[in-house]
This record gives C-alpha cells, structure tokens and sequence, in this order.
C-alpha cells in the first residue's frame, strides 16, 4: 500500500503530458474518430496520470475509478446505451474498460479483461501511445463486429482522449 501511495504522490500533474504529447493525443483521436466509423457505438478515452491521496487512504482501484468516471464522463448517456469507457491510470499502469448495458450484455467482462492486459504489458514497456493506439483498434473491432448494421448518429462522445489531474 505504501508504494502505490508513493507511487501516486511523486508523480507531479504534468507528467503524464511527458508520456501523452499533444501529438500523440492527437493521433489517438483520430485513431478513436476512424474506430467509430460504419457503426453506432462510441468509444471515449479518460486517463489519469494519478489518483489523490484520500482516494488512495480509501484503498481506491482503478476499476472503482473508471466505473466513478464513466458516469462524470457521462458515458453511459448514449442513444443506444453502446458507448464504451477505456480508462488509463498512469501510476498504477493500469487499463479498465466499462461497457455501457448494451454492450455489456453482449461482451463478457473475460474478452475487455484480455484488451486490458495485453494494453498494460505495453504501458509496462513504456509504449503509451501504442498501448492505447491498440486497445482502440481492438474494441473498435469488438464494437463494429456488434454495431456494423446500426445507423452511425452524431458523434455522441468526444474522440479527443480526456486527461483528468
């Protein structure tokens, strides 16, 4: 518990701009934006470099974290209830993903388990941007596999990764 606190506490905000530059945020965007096409499901990014220290007292996993910001990212808000939450936690190197009802009902959590850690051997290998390039492509395939008759709406979620502090 300690070094997870540690962890946490002497990483400042700004790294994770270090490990995610503007440019690859940008090309994680479009890699979202293209992930999206020909199907009605929505795919939204969040990642956190840290969590803070009373959530960390609290024992706080990252997957209690990404089911909180799924609903603050308002994920769950979609037309079809198929939107789909990748959640990052940098400290930790740990990938979640939440699938809204729709989707939930048919993948089963063992298949998003298998996205996740392949994506955290490469946040292990220092390969950020491939990690998440990766875990888009991947649920994008899941999603058009699932979604490829629905009509494609407005884009309902932002394609643009949120980086929360």
């Amino acid at each position: 518990m300690f070094a997870r606190i540690f962890r946490h506490l002497i990483f400042p905000d700004w790294w994770w701009r270090r490990k995610l530059p503007e440019a690859a945020l940008r090309r994680i965007q479009t890699a979202v934006a293209s992930a999206e096409k020909g199907h009605s499901a929505e795919i939204r990014i969040a990642v956190e470099a840290t969590l803070e220290l009373p959530a960390l007292l609290k024992g706080v996993l990252a997957r209690e974290r990404a089911v909180e910001v799924f609903s603050r990212l308002r994920v769950w808000d979609t037309e079809e209830n198929n939107g789909v939450l990748l959640y990052v936690l940098l400290a930790d190197r740990d990938v979640e993903i939440v699938a809204d009802r729709d989707v939930a009902k048919r993948v089963a959590q063992p298949e998003w388990e298998l996205i996740c850690r392949e994506m955290e051997a490469l946040f292990r290998a220092e390969r950020q941007e491939e990690a998440l390039l990766s875990g888009v492509r991947l649920i994008g395939g899941k999603l058009s596999a699932l979604y490829r008759d629905g009509v494609k709406t407005a884009n309902q979620l932002p394609d643009r990764p949120a980086m929360l502090t």
